[in-house]
C-alpha cells in the first residue's frame, strides 16, 4: 500500500469515533495494553505530559510543546483530530511523522493487531508511542482523545497531568453532569504525580480534590493564582498578554479563550521547572516568549481563531461545543465589520440548540455539512436555526458554502467558518 491507501485502510477498516460516532468508540484498555506489550512499552522510554479537558487541550498541548522545543528538547506531540492530513496527529519538533513510517508500521504490524479488532485511535496511539521511542524524543506532550480514565493514552506515567476544563461534551460516554464528566477526566491523575487544573467550579473542584487526595498527587488550581493579568487581540490575529511574573507576551494563537489556556500553560511550566526540566520562568526568558509567539510555526497548529486573509477578513475556528462557543460568541460580538457572514455546520452529538442560541442574529448564514457521517444535514440545521432567529441558505458542502459567502462579502466584511472541527478541516483542504 502507498500512503493514501494506508490512510484509507485506517479510516475504513477500524472503528473510528471521529467518522462513525458511537459505533466507532471502543471502551477499555485491553487492546492498548496488548499493543503496548507487543512493542516493548515504548512510552516508558521518554517523559510525558498528559493533557485532558473538554476544551483547550489542543491549544495547551501545542503551547507546551512549542516552549519545550524552544528550550532545546526533542519534543513529541500527539494530538487529535487532524484537520487536513493524518500525519498532523504525530509530530516531533513540529515535523509530522513521515509517510513511509506510517506505511511501514501498518504493513509490518497488521498481522499482529488485526486479530485484536482495534479501534483507529488504539492503533494510532500505539504508532505514536513507538515512533517517539524510535526517534528518541526527550519528552512527549500527549493529548487525551476522549475522556481520560478509559482513554487509551492513559497507560502513560507522566511527569505531570493537566486538565484544562470541564463542560458538556460526549455526554453519552462521560456522563450527563459536570461532576461525572470531571470524574472521567480525573482518571488521568496518577499516584504522586502533580496535576494542574486549568478551570474549575463548585461541581468539579471537589471531584478533582478527592481524586488527587486519593492518589497523593499535588494539585494546582490555575485560577486560584491568575498569572495572566490581561489579554487583548492584536491586529495580526494573535493576542497580547500582560502577566505577573514573565512580563508582556505576544502569542500567535488568536481567540480570547487563549487567556485561560495560557494561564494553564504558565502554571504547568512552573511545575515542570520545579521538577528540574526547565530554568527560565523570568521576565527575560527568550525561550518562553518565543515558544508562545511561534506556536503555529513550531508545531503546525491550525484552526484556533486562525486568520486566513484580510479584505474580507476571513477567520476559522474549531470550537464545536457549548463551552467553546461561550467564548466564540463573545469574540464574534467584538468584531467590527460592515456585514458578518458565517459558514456553519455541526455534528450530530452536540447540543446544537444551545450553540445556535449564542450565534449573532444579524449575521448572514451559510449552513453546510462536513464530509463525515456524523455531520448534521445542512437543511436540518437551517430549519433549527430559524427557531433561533437566524437566517440564511443551505449548501451541500463546505466549499460551496464558503464560495457563496465570498461572492457576497465586501472587502470590509467579516467571514467566519466553523461550528465543527470537520467543517474547518474541509475548509482548509478544499478552499485554501
Amino acid at each position: 500500500m502507498n500512503y493514501q491507501e494506508t490512510c484509507e485502510y485506517l479510516y475504513s477498516q477500524m472503528p473510528m469515533f471521529e467518522r462513525q460516532g458511537t459505533s466507532g468508540y471502543k471502551e477499555g484498555l485491553s487492546n492498548t495494553r496488548a499493543l503496548d506489550e507487543h512493542f516493548g512499552h515504548p512510552h516508558q522510554s521518554f517523559a510525558t505530559i498528559h493533557v485532558a479537558g473538554t476544551n483547550g487541550k489542543g491549544s495547551v498541548s501545542h503551547m507546551l510543546a512549542s516552549v519545550l522545543q524552544e528550550c532545546g528538547y526533542t519534543v513529541g506531540l500527539y494530538t487529535s483530530p487532524h484537520l487536513v492530513d493524518f500525519r498532523e496527529r504525530i509530530r516531533i519538533n513540529g515535523r509530522p511523522i513521515s509517510e513511509d513510517y506510517v506505511v511501514d508500521f501498518i504493513e509490518h504490524e497488521r498481522s499482529f493487531f488485526e486479530p485484536l479488532h482495534p479501534s483507529f485511535f488504539e492503533v494510532t496511539t500505539a504508532m505514536a508511542f513507538k515512533y517517539f521511542s524510535d526517534r528518541h524524543v526527550d519528552i512527549a506532550v500527549v493529548e487525551v482523545g476522549l475522556g481520560g480514565r478509559m482513554d487509551c493514552t492513559n497507560i502513560v506515567n507522566p511527569i505531570i497531568s493537566v486538565i484544562t476544563n470541564i463542560s458538556f461534551d460526549h455526554t453519552q460516554f462521560l456522563g450527563e453532569t459536570l461532576d461525572k464528566i470531571a470524574s472521567e477526566k480525573a482518571g488521568i491523575i496518577k499516584s504522586g504525580t502533580p496535576v494542574v487544573i486549568g478551570e474549575n467550579n463548585s461541581l468539579t473542584r471537589p471531584v478533582f480534590e478527592a481524586k488527587a487526595k486519593k492518589m497523593n498527587a499535588p494539585i494546582i488550581f490555575a485560577e486560584d493564582d491568575p498569572e495572566v493579568v490581561s489579554a487583548q487581540p492584536t491586529e495580526d490575529g494573535g493576542m497580547h498578554y500582560e502577566t505577573h511574573h514573565v512580563g508582556s507576551i505576544d502569542g500567535d494563537l488568536g481567540g480570547i479563550y487563549q487567556q485561560k489556556n495560557l494561564n494553564t500553560v504558565l502554571h504547568t511550566l512552573k511545575v515542570i521547572e520545579n521538577l528540574g526540566y526547565l530554568n527560565f520562568l523570568g521576565r527575560d526568558c527568550i525561550e518562553l516568549h518565543n515558544g508562545i509567539n511561534k506556536v503555529c510555526s513550531n508545531t503546525g497548529l491550525m484552526g484556533r481563531w486562525q486568520t486566513i486573509q484580510q479584505k474580507p477578513h476571513v477567520v476559522c475556528d474549531t470550537g464545536h461545543n457549548v463551552g467553546g462557543w461561550e467564548y466564540l460568541s463573545r469574540q464574534l460580538a467584538m468584531v467590527k465589520c460592515e456585514k458578518m457572514h458565517i459558514v456553519f455546520g455541526m455534528v450530530n452529538d452536540k447540543d446544537i440548540d444551545s450553540v445556535l442560541e449564542m450565534l449573532p442574529k444579524q449575521a448572514i448564514y451559510y449552513f453546510t455539512k462536513a464530509e463525515t457521517k456524523r455531520a448534521l444535514n445542512e437543511q436540518s440545521i437551517r430549519l433549527l436555526a430559524v427557531n433561533h432567529g437566524l437566517s440564511g441558505n443551505s449548501y451541500s458542502s463546505v466549499d460551496k458554502a464558503y464560495r457563496a459567502a465570498m461572492e457576497q462579502a465586501g472587502e470590509n466584511d467579516f467571514v467566519f467558518v466553523g461550528g465543527s472541527s470537520y467543517v474547518v478541516g474541509d475548509f482548509l483542504k478544499t478552499c485554501i
